[in-house]
């Protein structure tokens, strides 16, 4: 979006006579110099490969009795948190993402719902810093009883270094748009008045897999986590003085 404005020179108004020794305040005002005000819309966009992957592994188990099913589902997760730090993922790196018991009913017409059994569910949330390495510990995970799998999510470690990027590309747009604008007018570009930032910068939402449910692999079978790129952009507002 592009708009010319003629500038505007703003000054305080005169204030009457007080008594001696009161406290007036005055406002604020913001002067701008003769010209013409011309607002420009840009936006930079850089693309990154993800080098993070957060994808949450869990077990789901199903028994008559409540307690059963929470035992049984404590043991197989034991085994699954056990071959992730067997697979080098650190502590820090994991972390509980949902702990749940419910019933399970059977349903029959014009009768009420009968309790047949319980469903409990234990996931964790593994940050995989090399994601080339994630398929591998899926595949581990998977042997070692995990039964559900949801992900993943990637991201950048650093997404600041590459939202700065666009930073600098939107402003050379909008510079160069403003420049365009000024020759075609007769006009020089004398100076910028304001920068305002979008609240939406950021990168693109991850593109999460679709949820993965334990099945028998062949022997030579093996999960492959493609990271892609994803696009980090930042949008702005700049207002021009063009003389």
């Amino acid at each position: 979006m592009t708009r010319l404005l003629p500038a505007l020179s703003l000054g305080i108004a005169a204030i009457a006579a007080v008594p001696a020794g009161a406290q007036v305040a005055l406002p604020m005002a913001t002067v701008v110099p003769d010209g013409t005000v011309l607002d420009v819309s840009a936006t930079g966009r850089v693309s990154r490969t993800p080098d993070l992957a957060t994808i949450t592994a869990g077990v789901v188990t199903q028994a008559p009795v409540a307690a059963t099913a929470m035992a049984d589902n404590a043991r197989q997760m034991d085994a699954v948190v056990k071959a992730l730090k067997a697979a080098g993922i650190a502590a820090r790196d994991l972390s509980t993402s949902n702990v749940a018991l419910s019933p399970q009913y059977r349903y029959q017409d014009g009768k009420p719902p009968v309790v047949t059994g319980y469903q409990a569910t234990n996931s964790v949330a593994i940050r995989f810093r090399d994601i080339a390495k994630s398929g591998t510990v899926l595949d581990a995970l998977v042997r070692a009883g995990a039964n559900q799998i949801d992900g993943p999510n990637l991201s950048l470690s650093n997404p600041e270094a590459a939202l700065d990027e666009a930073r600098a590309q939107a402003v050379a747009k909008a510079r160069a748009r403003a420049e365009l604008y000024a020759k075609a007018t007769g006009m020089t570009v004398a100076r910028i008045v304001a920068i305002d930032e979008a609240g939406d910068n950021g990168g693109d939402r991850p593109r999460p897999m679709a949820m993965l449910r334990a099945a028998p692999m062949a022997a030579d079978a093996a999960t492959v986590v493609l990271p892609g790129e994803t696009d980090v952009t930042a949008s702005i507002n700049v207002r021009f003085l063009l003389k």
